[in-house]
């Protein structure tokens, strides 16, 4: 299977950074620290700021879509200009959890890769695969499929169990990662399931190829463990677990010295992260 631009990107930067840990770049203009307009400029501001603070100890940055287009044509302008500013050996995921029929979604897909920029986007499955095949079709770039989300609603549906046509019975979750899986021919494709759902997210990685990274969200303000994560998430050689952070590290100060504690919050994770991942390699090569 050839390696994707987008997975050697991130593993790079993983490696180079010593660190997993992906920062989600959510602004909420009621927590912006003192000094910042709550306008899409102060946002792009801040935001530019807390890239500085973190770059040396992330393996991905991660903006949703939804924080800047509340402010329209203004906010994606910021957007455009934020991920611009990333390094360019640190990949952004776009957050967008876009899908739709084939030729809208071939819209979306450029949009996220020739007009953002984004090294990955999220998407959902749900309208099958002439929905995703647009995107996977841009073989440098990466797509998460929605699979098991950290929100308190998911079991809604994907926890529901289903009859396939072979009599077999699935949860929803374990259909798609099986899915993705079938789909991931360029070797691009990987899947968000939550830090609050451990048990379901060792299961996932057991489904799933080695080389196809997970993005976990849910740590953090959520009730997902950073370390259970990297334990379950991980591949057996410790990697492609996308551990996504961000009000912890955005917010961890609201006065004027807010880089410095998003500097020392990213960079405590990050230990916490090579510390976790340690164990498990060491773990592994005693087996």
């Amino acid at each position: 299977m050839p390696d994707g631009d987008f997975r050697k990107a991130l593993l790079g930067a993983a490696r180079k950074n010593r660190s997993w840990i992906c920062v989600g770049l959510d602004p909420d203009p009621g927590r912006f620290p003192r000094g910042f307009s709550r306008t899409p400029t102060g946002a792009l501001s801040f935001l530019l700021d807390i890239v500085m603070a973190t770059k040396n100890h992330v393996c991905a940055y991660k903006p949703n879509i939804a924080f800047f287009e509340r402010w329209g044509a203004r906010g994606l302008k910021a957007l455009k200009e934020l991920i611009d500013f990333i390094p360019a050996d640190i990949p952004v995921i776009l957050d967008a959890k876009r899908s739709d029929i084939g030729n809208t979604s071939a819209n979306y897909a450029k949009a996220a890769f020739e007009h953002f920029m984004a090294d990955a986007v999220t998407l959902n499955p749900y309208l099958g695969f002439d929905s995703i095949e647009p995107f996977i079709r841009y073989g440098d770039k990466g797509i998460f499929l929605l699979c098991l989300t950290s929100n308190p609603s998911a079991a809604d549906f994907q926890k529901q169990t289903i009859a396939l046509e072979t009599g077999e019975k699935l949860k929803l979750y374990q259909l798609v990662a099986r899915k993705a899986a079938e789909w991931n021919k360029s070797g691009n494709v990987g899947l968000v399931v939550g830090a609050t759902h451990p048990s379901e997210l060792a299961e996932i990685r057991q489904m799933i190829p080695d080389d196809m990274p997970l993005l976990i969200p849910g740590v953090g303000a959520q009730g997902g463990d950073l370390e259970e994560s990297l334990k379950a998430g991980a591949n057996s050689r410790g990697e492609l677990a996308v551990v996504n952070v961000s009000r912890s590290v955005l917010y961890a100060s609201s006065n004027d010295d807010f880089a410095e504690k998003a500097k020392a919050e990213i960079e405590k994770l990050a230990r916490s992260c090579a510390g976790a991942l340690s164990a498990i390699k060491s773990g592994a090569a005693g087996e």
